[in-house]
């Protein structure tokens, strides 16, 4: 996994996120609005809105902000509305990409998806064609800096974590279960860690790599389109050195 850096990643999202906090917010939002309606508003017997409440508070979304939308949303029928889909595809010169969307208008969502990977040298393909390429994970890193590797398995592990990873210079991966994401994090948070980033994730089982400049910046711009784009949630991809790409 040399070029890959899962910190510097997340850190260029952090700063899109100060840059752009309103959007991020309401993509967040629309993820706890539909979560409450599939599951209830008490996250104690929902998984999944447990999940994206770990995932707000990591991306430093207030208390007040979480609460006021699950109350909203227990009483808002629009919620309904949304369907969430995943799409799946190939960026420049074969990189694996899977979009997650979440959407009151699926054809508008899929036109732009289509044309995104298009755009940029890629292109949208069928269910399963490279889903075969990733672990679909609950993942949570926390920052390396003044924190005790041995101490963090142990309460990670003990708080029923499935695997610990440290490979990453700059922050330590803890793997769940997929629908496992906010407990193991509410156990870690109530230990006095502090998350940077807490989410069902889709992980790479390979990586590929990409040398020619033109497919860097191509690259990078796709991710840099679904990123601003409302109706999606989150992309993922095997990108190995996506350090490479400045913007």
């Amino acid at each position: 996994m040399s070029g890959h850096s899962k910190w510097s990643t997340i850190k260029r999202k952090k700063e899109k996120t100060d840059n752009a906090r309103a959007k991020v917010f309401t993509k967040i939002g629309r993820e706890i609005a539909v979560a409450v309606k599939q599951g209830g508003p008490d996250p104690a017997g929902n998984s999944k809105l447990k999940d994206v409440i770990a995932k707000a508070k990591a991306a430093n979304v207030p208390n007040d902000n979480i609460d006021r939308i699950i109350k909203k949303a227990a009483g808002d029928a629009n919620a309904d509305n949304f369907e969430e889909i995943v799409y799946e595809g190939y960026g420049p010169n074969g990189i694996a990409v899977v979009v997650e969307a979440l959407t009151d208008n699926r054809n508008r969502t899929a036109g732009d998806v289509r044309h995104y990977f298009d755009k940029y040298g890629g292109n949208m393909g069928t269910s399963g064609c490279v889903m075969f390429m990733f672990e679909h994970k609950g993942q949570i890193l926390i920052e390396k800096e003044d924190v005790d590797e041995d101490a963090l398995m142990e309460a990670a592990l003990e708080a029923g974590a499935e695997d610990f990873i440290s490979d990453d210079e700059d922050v330590y991966e803890i793997r769940t279960g997929v629908h496992d994401v906010g407990t193991v994090d509410d156990a870690l948070s109530a230990a006095g860690y502090t998350s940077v980033s807490a989410e069902a994730a889709y992980i790479p089982t390979t990586y590929t790599r990409l040398d020619d400049p033109d497919s860097i910046k191509n690259m990078g711009k796709m991710i840099e389109m679904f990123e601003d784009n409302d109706d999606i949630q989150a992309i993922w991809h095997n990108w190995e050195n996506e350090d490479d790409y400045e913007g």
